[in-house]
């Protein structure tokens, strides 16, 4: 069952209760979740997506980056920036 917006642990476990045995997935990303990876496993999800939710994290750090550099003039952004070798190594 895909199941988008839930963000509690009671909203979930009751989710998953209400439709056991199918699998449930989780949706994250849509707003903040103080649960982890581990907390949903033990709450029986079998499925975590996280939507969009990598690319607007991608989007509001160069937003950020930007409005450093406008309002600022500095670049201390660039201290998290990941390096190529980095980047590289994921695709070896």
């Amino acid at each position: 069952m895909f199941a988008p917006g839930l963000k509690t642990r009671e909203e979930i476990e009751a989710v998953v209760k209400a439709v056991a045995p199918k699998p449930v997935n989780v949706v994250v990303g849509l707003g903040s979740s103080s649960l982890t990876v581990n907390d949903m496993a033990a709450l029986g999800v079998k499925r975590i997506s996280l939507g969009s939710a990598l690319a607007r994290a991608a989007y509001g750090s160069f937003i950020n980056a930007a409005k450093e550099i406008k309002q600022h003039g500095t670049f201390d952004f660039t201290k998290n920036a990941v390096l190529y070798a980095e980047i590289n190594k994921m695709f070896e």
